[in-house]
């Protein structure tokens, strides 16, 4: 008989109670270095952090292994073998019967090697694919599928992150994440957690504060007030490609483009992304509007800002429903033939404690000069341009709307408080930039860099910047110093015009070049002519209450300012609710007083609205050159003793005439030159009964005679409606008939 030696069982790896009471009070930095399973000695360690727990087993091919509490909450136990199972962890807590999940802390990081070389780079185009929250769904050979959500969050001034978490009932001591590497990036995958699931990180700032933040990067949020962010799996499959196709194939800044400005929550009252769809979709395709603007559509907490003072830069309105239903809305406008673009901020952001504000403990997102980082007027925190991290956040975040959302382009807000250091500022509470100058460098930087990549990426796609000063080349391509915009709004010929048309008709003349002045300008940038939200707002009236006289005036004015308006060189946005009239000026609490359509005064501006678009679609002058100098003459400018404009729009197809009267009584024989003799189709007559105005006219067409007259070699001889705006063009010959060739001889 010989002796045989008992086999040494597997001893757990040893770790110092110091770094054991780290991550019990989520301050490691690494805490998988700890928890999850380590080889050692022949086995395989195992620890958990279970604070409340009464016991902890682990549960591995058909076998358990109990863990013994060694430290604060913190569980270990040793399991045979040299390779790691497919293990769960069952634990037992007083009164609170038995849960058995998965173990977050045996697995590899989600994100690799070039994402986090690109995130230090600030080059990382698709930002949303590796930062935030994502479902991932995984086939394990000899084990369990694993389906779990990957969160990962940049915070490189922070000491610890964890994550709490409606799945750990709101405490995140048993969630540390780990940082990878010095990318800044902290990440932890957590099994069996899906769409639907409410979390915030909880932030060991580099002030050694603890903060609760929504996820910068969440992909949707919680109803407002409420303010955790929320695990979100898109399920749409787009069904848009026909529109996708055509529009990587054109450029909106040399295409039609009417917009209709919309608050999607005060248009009507209570309804959601799907009720939009519905109702929405169908009254701006009546109308023939070719784009809707959205006013924006991101995660903000306070109505009252509509949506400018933003919190969750990647996440859409929950108050309106799910992303997915955003999609569908959008869907649901291509495949009716109309064009999406969304309000973007970039310029300024939320002071909301939990958001983006110090967000490690450092101004991380916000420039950490007050003389910069501060918006007076707005009274909200300025990015960081000078920051490639953030600059990167940013334009991800226009890529992300684009991308992955299908919107048609971005109207940018507040572009001129970007570009200038002393916005807002008076003397002594700025500092110039490097060269001297007011210009802020670093933004400008950041619009030329969103610009290019956006283009690069998106063909077809067009960004608007909400631009109010001189800036030299802001639709300028970047290759030559431009910011790289595709279209600016036309700001000056917005306040010039509105401030004409408020003038009594009889005092018009006087200042008759302030509607003219545009025009010396007008191709010094691609423009769009802006009547939107901040026009009808905060005490300045609606746009049918801006026009004088009694009530017909009022409406006959406003008819006659949008015909021009559709005529002008540029293209149009008009605000929600001017299309009918509103009296009242824009409340975001209250929708638009859709009453008012019962009404034959107020249908008839909608009606003219219909015939707009209808007429500016089909005539191609109108619009194929807009932007070019050769697409415009005037006829005469300086009519100033009869407030009359006259215009001609050239493009393809036939020439486009638009003759406007601002005074408030006709013009009986009113000679006007024309380019072309024959006959002129009065193609609309915003003075005609259809639309409530008094049916002065000219029976529809007018014929033009040889003749030089206002430079031009034709004319005719008009009446022109009070008020009104007439739209003239001109009806080609009927070629003559062609006798036709016998092939029989005499």
């Amino acid at each position: 008989m010989t002796d045989t030696q008992p086999t040494a069982q597997p001893t757990a790896k040893p770790v110092d109670t110091t770094e054991l009471s780290q991550v019990v009070h989520g301050e490691h930095g690494h805490p998988h270095a700890v928890l999850g399973p380590h080889p050692h000695d022949g086995g395989i360690t195992v620890r958990v952090l279970r604070p409340l727990a009464e016991s902890v087993v682990l549960r591995h091919g058909g076998t358990e292994t109990a863990l013994t509490h060694e430290h604060e909450g913190i569980w270990v136990g040793v399991v045979p073998g040299e390779e790691v199972p497919d293990y769960r962890v069952a634990t037992t807590y007083a009164g609170g019967g038995l849960h058995v999940l998965d173990d977050p802390y045996r697995f590899l990081p989600t994100l690799g090697e070039v994402d986090l070389h690109l995130i230090n780079e600030g080059r990382h185009e698709r930002l949303w694919d590796v930062l935030g929250a994502h479902v991932h769904h995984y086939d394990v050979p000899g084990g369990e599928p694993i389906s779990g959500t990957s969160f990962a969050v940049w915070a490189p001034g922070a000491r610890a992150v964890r994550l709490k978490a409606d799945f750990n009932s709101w405490d995140g001591r048993e969630h540390p994440m780990r940082q990878l590497g010095r990318s800044g990036v902290w990440e932890l995958f957590v099994p069996a957690v899906g769409s639907g699931a409410g979390y915030k990180y909880v932030v060991l700032g580099a002030d050694a504060q603890w903060r609760e933040k929504a996820d910068p990067m969440a992909s949707y949020s919680e109803v407002a007030p409420a303010t955790s962010s929320v695990v979100f799996e898109s399920r749409h499959e787009w069904q848009d490609e026909a529109w996708m196709t055509a529009r990587a194939a054109g450029s909106a800044v040399t295409e039609a483009m009417s917009i209709y400005e919309v608050h999607l929550a005060s248009w009507r009252s209570g309804r959601s992304f799907d009720d939009l769809a519905d109702e929405l979709v169908p009254y701006l395709q009546d109308l023939g509007f070719t784009h809707v603007e959205m006013m924006p559509v991101m995660q903000h907490p306070f109505g009252g800002s509509w949506g400018y003072h933003v919190t969750s830069y990647f996440a859409s309105d929950s108050r309106l429903g799910d992303p997915d239903g955003l999609r569908r809305l959008i869907e649901r406008l291509h495949q009716a033939g109309i064009g999406v673009i969304l309000d973007w901020v970039p310029g300024h952001f939320a002071t909301d404690p939990w958001a983006l504000v110090n967000f490690d403990g450092t101004p991380l997102y916000e420039d950490p000069n007050p003389q910069r980082g501060w918006h007076q007027e707005w009274g909200s925190h300025i990015f960081n341009f000078g920051r490639p991290e953030v600059r990167n956040f940013l334009y991800a975040n226009a890529l992300y709307w684009l991308e992955e959302f299908h919107a048609d382009g971005l109207r940018v807000d507040g572009v001129a408080s970007m570009l200038y250091l002393d916005y807002a500022r008076e003397e002594g509470e700025w500092s110039p930039n490097k060269l001297g100058g007011r210009e802020n460098l670093e933004a400008v930087q950041f619009l030329q860099e969103m610009n290019a990549t956006v283009y690069k990426r998106v063909p077809g796609v067009v960004t608007i910047a909400e631009e109010s000063t001189s800036w030299p080349g802001v639709t300028g391509p970047t290759s030559e110093g431009g910011l790289g915009f595709g279209l600016k709004w036309n700001m000056g010929w917005m306040h010039d015009s509105l401030g004409y048309l408020k003038r009594e008709p009889v005092h018009r003349p006087y200042h008759h070049h302030e509607m003219t002045f545009a025009l010396t300008y007008a191709w010094a940038e691609n423009y769009v002519l802006p009547i939107s939200h901040d026009e009808v707002v905060h005490g300045k009236g609606s746009l049918l209450r801006k026009m004088p006289g009694d009530r017909w005036q009022q409406l006959a004015n406003l008819r006659a300012y949008l015909a021009y308006m559709w005529a002008h060189p540029g293209k149009q946005l008009l605000f929600m609710g001017c299309e009918i009239g509103q009296e009242s000026e824009w409340a975001e609490a209250r929708e638009l007083d859709w009453w008012l359509l019962d009404h034959p005064e107020h249908r008839g501006v909608h009606s003219l609205v219909r015939d707009l678009n209808r007429v500016y679609a089909d005539t191609p002058a109108a619009w194929s050159r807009d932007h070019e100098a050769g697409g415009f003459q005037w006829i005469d400018a300086n009519d100033a003793a009869r407030s009359v404009y006259s215009f001609i729009r050239r493009g393809n197809g036939p020439d486009l005439v638009s003759v406007t009267n601002f005074r408030d009584h006709p013009h009986e024989g009113f000679r006007l030159g024309l380019p072309l003799g024959g006959t002129w189709e009065e193609v609309l007559n915003t003075d005609s009964s259809t639309y409530a105005g008094s049916g002065v006219g000219n029976l529809g067409a007018v014929t033009a005679v040889d003749g030089d007259h206002d430079g031009q070699p034709a004319h005719a001889d008009l009446v022109l409606p009070p008020l009104a705006t007439l739209w003239l063009r001109h009806v080609p010959a009927a070629a003559p008939a062609v006798e036709p060739v016998s092939a029989v001889g005499p």
